[in-house]
């Protein structure tokens, strides 16, 4: 049986899903989720990003690590969106990251996209494989874990 996709998914419903706020939240909206398989979000990037500030001045490029915890994030609503647990009892945490390669930099104006497919699931760990592409053409990849926790 195919799985069907969602609607697309806006930042209300990413704020009610994920603790992150500005300006660590870096998923903008969620354009595909396919329960358990695969997610595709999007993140705008704009000159008044605060890291621009500083990396770097005169050349503005998106640092590699937040373009990494953007598809950590979407990773983790991947997990949020299929697996529904109850608001406030739960905690992801970043554990690893595996074949990062950054392809293309990343500047203000560009829309990244991230698509987002599961490798192996467990009831408390996650693998990922990620893409970060801009128009099309590949800027990052990376295979990212995490685990689930509960608050206490």
């Amino acid at each position: 049986m195919k799985k069907e996709k969602t609607e697309i998914i806006d930042i209300q419903r990413i704020l009610e899903l994920m603790p992150h706020r500005y300006p660590f939240l870096l998923v903008d909206r969620i354009l595909e989720f396919v329960p358990a398989e695969r997610i595709k979000t999007l993140k705008n990037v704009t000159i008044n990003e605060p890291f621009f500030q500083g990396h770097f001045p005169d050349v503005p490029i998106m640092p590699g690590v937040l373009i990494v915890e953007a598809m950590a994030q979407s990773g983790g609503l991947l997990y949020l969106l299929t697996k529904k647990p109850k608001r406030n009892t739960y905690v992801l945490y970043f554990m690893g990251m595996d074949k990062v390669r950054f392809r293309k930099p990343v500047v203000p104006g560009d829309q990244l996209l991230f698509d987002i497919k599961i490798i192996h699931s467990r009831e408390k760990a996650l693998k990922i494989s990620a893409t970060a592409t801009v128009d099309r053409q590949l800027a990052a990849q990376a295979e990212l874990l995490a685990a689930i926790g509960e608050r206490e």
